[in-house]
């Protein structure tokens, strides 16, 4: 049987060694995706370049911990999410939003509203919420965390996580509908 090496298995050795054309190509493959996920959660693209860099450099210090279970490029995801919630918590971000404001709209939320919405355009709307809701929203419903990981991630208690997804959604809806009046 033939043992045959992936791309992606040759670009972690060759960055493990610290390899000048690994760490470009990784770069290359992997910086897209990696962007859009610190977009996601800044709201700022030059602030989430920033983390972007970051990241990658976490990334190539932190490579030999890798130890090959599991996908690299999930490891790769969790080292920008962080990145991006350190960037958060630095920056000390509140939310202060009165839900109360928006809870007639809520209660009018058309479902229909969503079929003629492109992605771009719900991204947009995520992009909007207040910080914490969207730090919250993106952690459960886009990257699938549970409450209970989210509450460990951003040191604050499961019920908040509960209660600030359930409050990015209502605002959500108001985002949405907003745009279709």
């Amino acid at each position: 049987m033939h043992n045959e090496v992936s791309e992606q298995q040759l670009l972690i050795a060759g960055c493990k060694r610290k390899d000048t054309w690994a760490r470009k190509k990784l770069y290359e493959l992997y910086a897209p995706t990696m962007l859009g996920i610190c977009v996601r959660y800044i709201g700022e693209k030059e602030t989430a370049r920033d983390i972007l860099q970051e990241g990658f450099i976490k990334v190539f210090t932190k490579i030999d911990s890798y130890s090959g279970a599991g996908s690299f490029e999930g490891w790769m995801k969790k080292i920008f999410i962080t990145s991006s919630l350190e960037y958060l918590r630095d920056a000390k971000y509140k939310s202060n939003i009165n839900l109360d404001d928006y809870n007639e709209a809520v209660d009018s939320f058309d479902i229909n509203v969503l079929e003629k919405l492109s992605a771009d355009e719900i991204l947009q709307c995520i992009n909007e919420l207040p910080i914490g809701f969207k730090t919250v929203f993106n952690l459960y419903a886009i990257e699938g965390y549970s409450h209970t990981e989210i509450a460990q991630m951003l040191n604050i208690k499961e019920a908040s996580s509960r209660s600030q997804f359930s409050r990015a959604r209502q605002l959500l809806q108001v985002k949405i509908q907003e745009l279709y009046k």
